[in-house]
């Protein structure tokens, strides 16, 4: 069996070399470069092609800000090459951080200082296909469906500043449904929704979806 080539995408190098380390220590695993900012990352992906890449969120880069580099690279690499599998290597694990890796198009999320098991377990699963999350993550999302309020709510009296359309459109995303379904649910266009989606970000003072539907999900929307 072909080992998992894997790229490495971290700005700190001892970390780096750690990881270095470890891949090269496996019969399963093969090396095959490493990235040190959000921009050489997306680069250096679209030109070697890796099965796997850890990446870290929060490196320096042009493609946003530097707290989430790692989200937007992921974003930019997956629409690109969709086959290719990538893993949150990262010390953040706060819900919106987890939420945009996610709807980013990440496959799994580890936490730094995980061990050796555990981030081989994590690309062995990406590869697969599969998604692998620290145990401390898979509780968030244990209890993120947990804590889901299905009593109907006063929708209109949670987010005051929004208006109809609005929250018609936060509901379906906090449903999961991406701006073509939106659209194509309310008989509007996407261009429609994509204003209105902007408008909700602005009202409720969110720079990304994962965050929105977090606020959705914490006022019992879904």
């Amino acid at each position: 069996m072909e080992p998992i080539r894997v790229l490495i995408a971290d700005d700190d190098p001892i970390y780096r070399d750690g990881l270095h380390s470890l891949l090269t220590s496996s019969l399963e695993t093969e090396f095959i470069g490493e990235a040190n900012t959000g921009d050489s990352a997306v680069a250096i992906a679209i030109d070697l092609q890796p099965d796997v890449i850890l990446m870290d969120i929060k490196m320096p880069g042009s493609l946003g800000n530097e707290t989430s580099q790692g989200i937007e690279a992921t974003r930019c690499i997956i629409k690109h090459s969709p086959h290719i599998s990538i893993v949150m290597v990262t010390y953040a694990e706060t819900d919106a951080s987890i939420f945009d890796a996610m709807c980013a198009g990440a496959r799994g999320y580890v936490i730094k200082g995980a061990g050796f098991d555990e981030v081989l377990d994590a690309i062995r699963t990406a590869h697969r296909g599969g998604g692998s999350f620290a145990p401390r993550i898979a509780a968030r999302f244990i209890d993120f469906f947990q804590t889901i309020q299905r009593q109907p709510r006063n929708i209109a009296a949670l987010f005051p500043d929004l208006n109809k359309r609005e929250l018609q459109i936060l509901q379906l995303m906090a449903k999961g449904h991406d701006n073509t379904e939106i659209a194509t649910n309310l008989c509007i266009s996407p261009k429609t929704v994509n204003n209105n989606v902007s408008n909700i970000y602005s009202k409720l003072q969110v720079a990304t979806r994962a965050q929105a539907i977090v606020l959705a999900r914490d006022a019992g929307l879904f």
